[in-house]
């Protein structure tokens, strides 16, 4: 889980670093379509296993990773890139709360303590003046909640489909996704609607390396992560995840992002003991 903590810091960095040149929006379309070719490789040496017969679910799992996903690369290309991951890093405090009015899962105090710290968490980070959030504030939160969603959608795909299958589906939106709202912003134009209305620009020199290297980047944390949580308690794995952070902000330093403050430092940090609340809140997990 280090070894994909680390990965995925330096997926994020190469995708500011592609956002340079082109729209978040193709940065998620080069994110997602190395992904397709190689688990479509994968599932035709291995094949499938499960029974599925939920493919609304399915698409919907798809659909809210995909558009998390996009919040989640248009702010790497505006914030820094330690705020970008944080954010993401608010999906375990959102999906304790799905899973508890969806699936009827147990929160115990403690871990509703955990859910209040991480909101007090959000705060500091976005230092909103008044009761108003940003733009990239809430596509931040969105994209936390999106996450949230996606994941607590995958604890009922799993019973009845292949791993495979779930990150095909949702690599496969990413890939469609992209394209279709390329095409349409040569049509339709909507001031503020940047993260989803971006036209296609054709790569070159530096760029294609960029790209290149956060596909590969993404799919090797991807694997790791995989790994990892086959291999013990997943509280234990997800506590370790927070290390991205970490990483994140050397990352985004060396690439010209201020350091945080000590208001951001510290709603990273409540955001973190949250995190570790939620997850940590079954010791048998």
């Amino acid at each position: 889980m280090l070894i994909s903590s680390i990965l995925f810091a330096f997926m994020g960095a190469f995708a500011k670093l592609s956002s340079q040149s082109m729209s978040s929006i193709e940065v998620v379309f080069f994110r997602n379509v190395f992904g397709v070719a190689i688990i479509s490789y994968s599932i035709y040496k291995t094949g499938l296993s499960g029974v599925g017969g939920k493919p609304f679910l399915l698409f919907f799992r798809g659909f809210m990773g995909f558009i998390a996903l996009l919040a989640f690369f248009y702010n790497i290309a505006h914030i820094s890139l330690s705020d970008a991951m944080t954010f993401t890093k608010t999906a375990p405090i959102f999906t304790a709360i799905f899973a508890y009015i969806f699936l009827k899962e147990h929160l115990s105090s403690y871990a509703w303590m955990g859910v209040f710290i991480g909101f007090i968490g959000i705060v500091f980070i976005t230092q909103p003046s008044g009761f108003t959030f940003s733009k990239t504030d809430l596509l931040g939160i969105f994209s936390g909640v999106g996450a949230a969603l996606a994941y607590t959608s995958v604890r009922e795909l799993k019973k009845i489909y292949d791993t495979k299958a779930i990150v095909l589906s949702f690599m496969l939106i990413g890939t469609v996704g992209p394209l279709i709202l390329m095409f349409s912003a040569e049509f339709i134009s909507l001031k503020g609607f940047d993260f989803l209305l971006a036209p296609f620009v054709l790569p070159h020199g530096v760029t294609w390396f960029y790209i290149t290297a956060m596909g590969l980047f993404a799919t090797f944390a991807q694997v790791y992560m995989t790994r990892a949580y086959g291999e013990t308690k997943a509280g234990i794995i997800g506590a370790i995840s927070y290390s991205n952070i970490i990483f994140s902000i050397i990352l985004g330093v060396i690439l010209g992002d201020a350091f945080p403050n000590y208001l951001t430092f510290i709603g990273i940090a409540l955001i973190i003991v949250s995190g570790l609340s939620v997850t940590l809140k079954d010791k048998k997990t």
